[in-house]
């Protein structure tokens, strides 16, 4: 029997090392905590294996692939098997509502992000990328076929702000050098990670781009840094402390709460 994907990405096969390679980077996590204010109650909408999950307040997680939840601590929030666009419980059950690094990966965004809003009395907290400033990143010169496909799969952040909130905040989120969260962006100083096929398979994104683009992709890069070449290019941005990528925090607050 064949099971439907719950989103675009088949984590079920291919999610298994997330755990290991995808660890809530805890300058980016005290962001996202302070995102969701004085809320005593949080809904976690595709919590993957809990990166993020602030551990002072009672947190429920929904996550649809059974291998993303095995990876789950033994001390993390419960898991319900869920997918955003269905979410099974009543209106304004949370004081808070967050999605990290997952709007991107849903089957109906628009459904899925009306979810979020529907089932929070408080804020919707949203981390993820921005399409349009995913070339920022100089990867994009290597794998252009990356950042495409890419920048096709990540909602438009005014759409996003539109429907978790009128008055929702976008911040620009900056990456620190030695970030623990293993998204593209996140080694930016570290170019010899992209060699790691670990490192590959914990970032969706590379299950978009052909086999061969991939590995044109790894070795032009391998093929630089043995000459120094990236390093010419890009060498100043292992000294460089923060990157300013497309890592967004949209904030939330429902129309009930806009305005103060």
């Amino acid at each position: 029997m064949t099971t439907a994907l719950a989103g675009d990405f088949d984590y079920d096969t291919h999610g298994r090392g997330y755990a290991l390679q995808r660890r809530p980077d805890p300058r980016i996590a005290g962001l996202v905590h302070a995102a969701l204010g004085d809320a005593r109650t949080v809904l976690n909408v595709g919590a993957g294996a809990g990166s993020y999950e602030p551990a002072d307040r009672y947190v429920l997680a929904v996550e649809p692939s059974a291998a993303m939840r095995a990876q789950r601590p033994a001390a993390a929030a419960p898991a319900v098997a869920a997918a955003a666009e269905d979410l099974p419980f009543d209106d304004e059950s949370f004081d808070a509502v967050m999605a990290t690094v997952t709007v991107h990966q849903w089957r109906d965004v628009g459904r899925g992000l009306a979810e979020l809003r529907r089932v929070s009395c408080g804020p919707v907290v949203v981390l993820t990328f921005d399409g349009d400033e995913l070339d920022r990143l100089w990867l994009a010169e290597y794998a252009p076929e990356l950042i495409d496909a890419e920048r096709r799969r990540y909602p438009a952040i005014a759409r996003i702000a539109e429907a978790i909130g009128p008055a929702t905040e976008v911040i620009e989120v900056p990456i620190p050098i030695d970030c623990v969260d293993g998204f593209t962006e996140a080694y930016y100083a570290r170019p010899e990670a992209f060699l790691d096929p670990r490192v590959r398979a914990a970032q969706s994104a590379w299950g978009f781009v052909s086999a061969a683009a991939t590995e044109r992709a790894i070795s032009s890069l391998s093929a630089d840094l043995a000459s120094g070449e990236w390093e010419r290019r890009h060498g100043h941005l292992r000294e460089q402390p923060w990157f300013l990528g497309s890592l967004r925090l949209l904030v939330g607050l429902g129309s009930r709460h806009a305005g103060g």
